[in-house]
């Protein structure tokens, strides 16, 4: 779950986003199917560098070892797809400044605090109890928004800062979030 202090932040530079017109609702809705090619071309891009940077038989790329970019990939996969969902919602956002914070900030405002993916996801347990189905709805929202959070953190630590090779795990679990988050809201954006 995301702490209630980082999102009482967060709701904070919503509404200055919001009043000064960085970030516009009931827009028209646009660019969806851009960011959702954007997003599958990134997830196809961290695959085949997965799998040229573990199993070493591709000529040329021997050795390669790109397991920072395959969670630089895995990150923006995810990145795309929340954009896809905000846009696909009508949620426009202009910025110059950091687009990365801003679409997770988005994603968090619209999505987790509103209550509105817990909302769309409990669609995918409707067959499941109805206890069942509130808990684990709320379960997967909130590990949904952690995922792109840890990512997003995930790859400016890798990108910028320690500046050292990123490990093979590390890269397998970017993967993985990547690929969960993205058929989790191609989901959600289909049964709109």
């Amino acid at each position: 779950m995301i702490e209630k202090e980082r999102i009482a932040e967060i709701e904070r530079r919503m509404k200055k986003h919001i009043a000064n017109q960085v970030v516009v609702s009931k827009q028209k809705v646009e660019h969806v199917e851009f960011f959702l090619k954007n997003a599958e071309e990134s997830l196809q891009s961290a695959r085949c560098l997965f799998d040229i940077s573990t199993k070493h038989d591709y000529p040329g790329y021997d050795n390669l070892s790109g397991f920072l970019w395959v969670i630089n990939a895995s990150y923006y996969s995810m990145f795309y797809m929340a954009r896809a969902l905000l846009e696909n919602e009508g949620v426009r956002l202009k910025s110059d400044l950091s687009i990365h914070t801003l679409t997770f900030d988005a994603l968090v405002w619209y999505f987790y605090v509103t209550g509105k993916l817990q909302k769309r996801l409990f669609e995918f347990y409707l067959k499941a109890r109805e206890d069942a189905a509130e808990l684990l709805g709320k379960m997967r929202a909130g590990e949904l928004i952690e995922d792109y959070f840890y990512e997003k953190n995930k790859r400016a630590s890798f990108t910028y800062e320690t500046g050292e090779r990123a490990m093979e795990s590390k890269a397998k679990t970017s993967l993985s979030r990547a690929t969960k988050f993205n058929k989790e809201i191609r989901r959600i954006i289909s049964k709109k």
